[in-house]
């Protein structure tokens, strides 16, 4: 159930962060999403670390996966670059995350 919960946290804090930047295109009415998205991803991390699921695990997937995720969904959304470095920078935040959670298997 962790990862279920941290999953949801992943949705809502990118969730969040899009509706950040159309706040700050000027539609204020979006700043509703961003409220909701931050908290709700908050509460959904706070769940999946009190399921067991450690907090060295837990943020570093929440945080790669929303940097990754937000980088891909801006670009289809917003047209914003995504280069080949940016691509590169996510493949080795995703190879950080696995060997994070490798670790911690141990």
């Amino acid at each position: 159930m962790a990862w279920l919960y941290l999953a949801g946290a992943i949705v809502f804090e990118v969730g969040g962060t899009l509706s950040l930047r159309m706040v700050a295109t000027g539609r204020k009415a979006w700043l509703t999403g961003v409220l909701v998205g931050y908290l709700v991803a908050f509460w959904m991390l706070a769940l999946a670390l009190a399921e067991g699921m450690g907090i060295g695990v837990a943020y570093g997937v929440w945080a790669a996966s929303g940097v990754a995720l937000t980088a891909v969904l801006s670009r289809l959304l917003f047209s914003e670059p995504l280069t080949w470095v940016m691509g590169l920078g996510i493949v080795l935040i995703a190879g950080g995350v696995l060997l994070i959670e490798a670790g911690a298997a141990h």
